[in-house]
Formats: C-alpha cells, sequence, structure tokens
C-alpha cells in the first residue's frame, strides 16, 4: 500500500436535471487531473434525494455510466457516487465505482430510508462488496447503511487471509442538516471500530423538496480524528490518507483479534 489522494466533491446537486448536473460536476472535476487517485461525488448526485426521480432512471447502459467512465479516463482517477438505476424489475440507488480503464463495479443501497418512503419505491440491495484500487481494498456504502453498523462491520481473516476485509470505507450521502449532528458522530463511529479510514461526502445547498443541507463532510482516520472536514459551502478538497500510519495502528492496537464473529442474513 501507498499513501491514497482521495479527492472530496462538496456540491449543490440541482433538482431533477442529470444533464445539467453532469455538466455542474465535470466542472468541478476537471482541475483534480494528475493530483487524485480517488473521486467522490454525493448520492443521487444527478438528480438529489427524490422518490419522484424513479421516472428518470437510467439503466447501466444509459448516459451517466458513459459519462463517469469519460471523466474517470480523463482525469486518471477513479470516481465513485451514486444514481438512480433501473435494473430488470426494480430501480436501485447504485453506488458506481469507475476505474480509469472503464471497469465499473457496483453496490446497491441496501437501508432504504424508510423515514421518506424511499423503501416503498427503490428496491433494496443485499450485498456488500470490496473494491481494489491502487493498493487499498474499498468498502463502497450509501447514507442511511451509515446508521447500520453490523452490514458496515471490518472482519478480520474473513475476505484476506490474516487481514482485514478493507482499509477505506466510503459514504456518499444527501444528509440533511436536520441531523448533521448524527452524520458527524457515527463517521467517527464507523472509523474506530473497523479500524480504518472513513470518507463521508454529503451535498449542500437546498433541494426541491426544500430540505437544507449543510456538508459537513469529511475524511476520519483510524482514531475518528477528522484529516479533513468542510463547512456549508460548494468546496472540493483532497486529502492524502498515509497507508504507513494505518499498518502501524493496527499492529501495535489489534482490536480486530477480539472482534466477534457473526454472519449476515
Amino acid at each position: 500500500m501507498k499513501n491514497l489522494r482521495v479527492s472530496l466533491i462538496q456540491g449543490e446537486t440541482r433538482w431533477h436535471d442529470p444533464a445539467g448536473n453532469r455538466d455542474y460536476y465535470a466542472d468541478l472535476i476537471e482541475p483534480l487531473h494528475n493530483t487524485t487517485d480517488l473521486v467522490i461525488l454525493p448520492e443521487t448526485f444527478t438528480s438529489g434525494f427524490s422518490n419522484d426521480a424513479i421516472g428518470d432512471a437510467e439503466t447501466m447502459d444509459g448516459p451517466t455510466v458513459e459519462w463517469l467512465r469519460r471523466q474517470a479516463d480523463s482525469i486518471d482517477a477513479a470516481i465513485c457516487g451514486s444514481v438512480q438505476i433501473r435494473d430488470g424489475e426494480g430501480v436501485f440507488n447504485r453506488m458506481l465505482f469507475v476505474k480509469p480503464d472503464g471497469e465499473v463495479q457496483t453496490y446497491d443501497k441496501r437501508h432504504l430510508f424508510r423515514y421518506a418512503r424511499e423503501n416503498e419505491r427503490y428496491a433494496a440491495g443485499r450485498d456488500r462488496i470490496t473494491v481494489e484500487w491502487k493498493g487499498w481494498r474499498i468498502c463502497p456504502q450509501v447514507c442511511y447503511d451509515l446508521r447500520f453498523p453490523v452490514f458496515s462491520r471490518n472482519r478480520f481473516n474473513v475476505e484476506r487471509e490474516g487481514l482485514l476485509d478493507y482499509d477505506l470505507l466510503i459514504y456518499v450521502a444527501n444528509w440533511p442538516s436536520a441531523r448533521s449532528h448524527a452524520w458527524k458522530t457515527l463517521l467517527r463511529a464507523r472509523a474506530i471500530e473497523n479500524l480504518c479510514f472513513v470518507a463521508g461526502l454529503n451535498r449542500v445547498g437546498t433541494d426541491g423538496n426544500g430540505l437544507q443541507y449543510r456538508g459537513d463532510s469529511a475524511v476520519i482516520d483510524f482514531q475518528g480524528r477528522p484529516l479533513s472536514e468542510c463547512t456549508d459551502e460548494e468546496v472540493v478538497v483532497t486529502t492524502v490518507l498515509p497507508a504507513r500510519e494505518l499498518l502501524a495502528h493496527r499492529a501495535h492496537f489489534p482490536a480486530m483479534l477480539d472482534a466477534d464473529a457473526f454472519a449476515l442474513t
């Protein structure tokens, strides 16, 4: 593992405007050429978090997947974020992790936000994934997943012999300002309990439902300390994750050896 450069793009997503959002986020991505390894975009970055956007859901052959491939190739870095994707009979809030060579890996949001009736319109995913990139193992998750620590548990000697499942946990979100304290607290908890870095990327501004978002995007280290924190404005922040410090902490404080064994169903 070498150090990993992670760029948070905390933007003000346009409401129900996929083409406008692709143009908007492309302008924010372009200056990152040769300066980053991984770019993170918000949850549902082409529409905002909206049950009504289900009617404009794309397929994996649609314009946004192709746009992500072009962006990743143009800046020579991986890019991830979630969009509404129709697959079979259902529409998923799908996290797309796209590499510069065009490879796309997907994670479908497992925990649908009942409070906003997301569970009544969208299909739920089941399986967690782990992505390999630049020598790092990365676990991508979406918004409400943050409240369910069992699903994100970093297990020892399960996916990798003698090692933890992953090194970086990512949450992309549309997390309203009314619950910002929970957002900030839970990001730190997930980092501490999983002995990993956590990158949480939220949007800013006000959406078409009148909900306000204050950002509070952050990169947190394995002891719950912020390496970078955003306020409530549009901003692009690149943070270097020190690989050697992560490995040294795990060797010095191997709490994973005392963790409980379990299986998800």
